[in-house]
């Protein structure tokens, strides 16, 4: 996963129950039910008993259950609704345990949108499968999974493994998948929706299924560009056999997080799913790498608690860096490092939490993880690391794993000293700054880059000509933006030839750094930045835009008029900006002033993914404090089921009821609302 908040394995609390009971095989008839979000099931498990046992235990929360038997025996069971328990009927050596039940999740399964738009997808990262199919929170119980879903045959139904048939079933259909090899619970998945997909096949023969939306069709290729590119690299990089028969990649909407490295099937977020101009500004490809490589590291081979985390995210996280580096080169890699190298050093400042601890920061297990394996690789060289990750990989398949696993391959093939290295990159919470700098200064743009950033405290005439150099190079992109963001204070009549520079050379990203480091634009500049306004990338738009309209109020009608068909990203915050600044247009027509604020309204409602719905909220309340309409649509966001939604409506709340106004009026709607809305609205209204 990518940028995600961490979500802990759990503690081995079935450690006794694993030595004394191998649960082998499992096949699940799911129906889920939009409209009450239930899903109903039937599952049968088999399983062996390897000695003797009390009580077998099934992760299975809020979930009710029937027909429990045990070898084709009716059999008495517990139901604590955390757990399905079972105390007689099995024997020692193979058992079959068949059960219906009815589960009401208020987790990990998630039914969205409306109509045609439904979507109903899981996510069930760490140890959250079993609030929708009883199954195990311990990572260390691999089984295989065969599901056979049930669901309206207007729709794509997709989970793990190979569609083996589709059957028909009056207005339904039956979609039957079935898997080869064992995994862990947490990476069990379906997702459901208006889909289309493309096939292409890797060179190694394994089928690549690319799903879309109908809406999006226009925007598969940039989406899943350099796609087949990224299997074979990986492939071969890793050196070992992609392990599942089909690889699947889902875009839903209001995913949690950016990507979710489902066994054979990724879900991703549908905010990645982008035409050329999002491409340029926020593309797939290093969250389509990242996940890609979690079915090696984390699907094949996956830690035994969260205390090796580290395995899977920091060996994603790198594969995916080498993924990029084969795609945008050498520079692109060292800057990507040195970023991440950055943002460490100053994460270390206060975060004492070193990567060998289930509860260090997704910072330390991915960004630091990935690190860790960039030292290991370039300490022993790339030979001897691909052959160690090789051995370790064919080890351990379909197997459960902790770090001296992997190190102990490291010293079978070189000399390296792997108890040096745990207690410099593993167990210490610094970050090797020393030791980073040297590999980093291998690389020649880093070199010329520190020399830039070496050039701070001069004055801007004493480095002009050797920044004049950079600019007019063929140099990386991002020593150009340094440039600009170091000279942001220097008066713009002094660097004007410089700033021309930059914007002729038609660098997207050079270019970006230019509108947003001019915030006053000299007239004789105006003609130059106004051409910002047709870049390839929604981010300088939207910034160029708000730029002009400050600087240039007489302008404003000609640059409302060249934004109205602007959409933007996922977020349309292009077309957000426009209906926004329409209504600060003292000259604007008032019919339309009028049609397109009900638009800006309109986006703040349930109809619409969360990240419009905030935009929209936000841009609203700026120009119409009081809307009742959004604030309602406010307290509405508060019961979503994306978080980070929900903490943008609570604290925009907290912040609001501060005044008399707004816990007035909440207080008069609070009656009005429906139980979750009231249940949640209540626990804002504290002064």
């Amino acid at each position: 996963m990518k940028k995600i908040l961490f979500l802990l394995f759990p503690i081995i609390s079935f450690a006794q129950q694993i030595d004394k009971v191998d649960f082998i095989k499992c096949t699940a008839f799911v129906v889920p039910e939009f409209d009450s979000k239930i899903v109903n099931g039937k599952i049968t498990y088999q399983f062996k008993v390897k000695s003797a046992i009390d009580s077998i235990r099934i992760d299975a929360k809020n979930m009710s259950f029937t027909d429990v038997k045990i070898n084709g025996k009716l059999v008495k069971f517990k139901n604590n609704n955390k757990e399905l328990v079972l105390f007689e009927g099995f024997q020692t050596g193979k058992n079959k345990l068949n059960f219906s039940y009815q589960a009401k999740p208020k987790q990990t399964i998630y039914f969205t949108g409306i109509g045609d738009g439904q979507q109903i997808w899981t996510q069930g990262q760490g140890k959250y499968t079993s609030h929708w199919l009883p199954s195990f929170d311990d990572v260390n119980e691999k089984v295989i999974f065969n599901l056979n879903i049930t669901f309206d045959e207007k729709f794509n139904v997709i989970s793990n493994g190979v569609l083996k048939h589709v059957f028909p079933n009056k207005q339904q259909k039956i979609w039957e998948y079935e898997m080869q090899k064992p995994m862990s619970s947490y990476l069990v998945m379906i997702a459901v929706g208006d889909f289309r997909n493309q096939t292409i096949g890797s060179k190694s023969g394994i089928p690549l299924q690319l799903f879309i939306q109908p809406k999006d069709t226009s925007k598969f290729e940039p989406t899943y560009r350099y796609s087949k590119e990224i299997f074979d690299f990986l492939e071969k990089e890793i050196g070992v056999k992609y392990p599942w028969q089909i690889y699947r990649q889902i875009p839903v909407e209001d995913f949690l997080y950016a990507g979710m490295e489902n066994t054979s099937s990724t879900v991703f977020a549908q905010d990645y799913v982008v035409n050329e101009s999002g491409f340029n500004d926020r593309n797939y490809i290093n969250v389509n790498a990242h996940e890609l490589a979690h079915q090696w590291f984390g699907d094949m081979v996956t830690a035994k608690s969260g205390k090796h985390h580290w395995l899977q995210e920091g060996f994603a996280t790198y594969y995916a860096l080498l993924a990029e580096r084969k795609i945008f080169g050498d520079d692109y890699f060292y800057n990507a490092l040195y970023r991440n190298s950055m943002l460490l050093r100053k994460e270390a400042k206060t975060d004492t939490i070193p990567i060998l601890n289930e509860k260090a920061s997704s910072y330390s297990f991915y960004q630091k993880g990935a690190w860790a394996l960039f030292y290991l690789h370039e300490s022993i060289g790339e030979k001897l690391f691909q052959k160690a990750v090789k051995n370790y990989l064919k080890k351990y398949k379909f197997k459960n794993v902790e770090t001296s696993d992997f190190l102990n391959e490291i010293a079978k093939v070189s000399d390296f000293d792997v108890v040096k290295f745990q207690k410099e990159w593993l167990e210490d919470y610094h970050f090797q700054t020393d030791k980073a700098n040297e590999l980093l200064k291998k690389s020649e743009f880093i070199r010329t880059l520190f020399e830039i950033q070496g050039q701070k405290n001069k004055s801007f005439e004493e480095k002009e000509a050797f920044f004049t150099e950079i600019m007019k190079s063929d140099g990386f992109y991002a020593l150009k933006t340094e440039i600009i963001y170091q000279i942001i204070n220097v008066p713009f009549v002094e660097k004007e030839k410089l700033i021309q520079f930059a914007m002729t050379n038609n660098e997207i990203n050079v270019r970006q750094a230019v509108a947003e480091t001019i915030n006053t634009i000299p007239i004789s500049f105006k003609t130059d930045y106004e051409t910002l306004l047709n870049d390839a990338s929604y981010e300088t738009k939207e910034t160029a835009f708000t730029t002009l309209w400050k600087n240039f109020p007489e302008e404003q009608s000609n640059y409302l008029e060249l934004a109205k068909n602007w959409e933007g990203k996922n977020d349309k915050g292009l077309r957000i900006l426009f209906l926004t600044y329409y209504q600060l247009n003292t000259n604007a027509d008032a019919n339309l002033k009028n049609s397109y604020y009900d638009e800006l309204v309109n986006y703040t409602s349930p109809k619409y993914e969360s990240s419009i719905r905030q935009n929209a909220i936000e841009n609203v309340l700026e120009i119409n404090p009081k809307d009742e309409t959004v604030l309602k649509n406010l307290v509405n966001a508060t019961t979503h089921h994306k978080w980070q939604f929900v903490k943008f409506a609570r604290d925009k709340i907290r912040d609001l009821v501060k005044q008399d106004f707004y816990f007035d009026y909440f207080q008069h709607i609070l009656p009005n609302l429906d139980n979750d809305e009231q249940f949640q609205l209540k626990r804002l209204l504290v002064k």
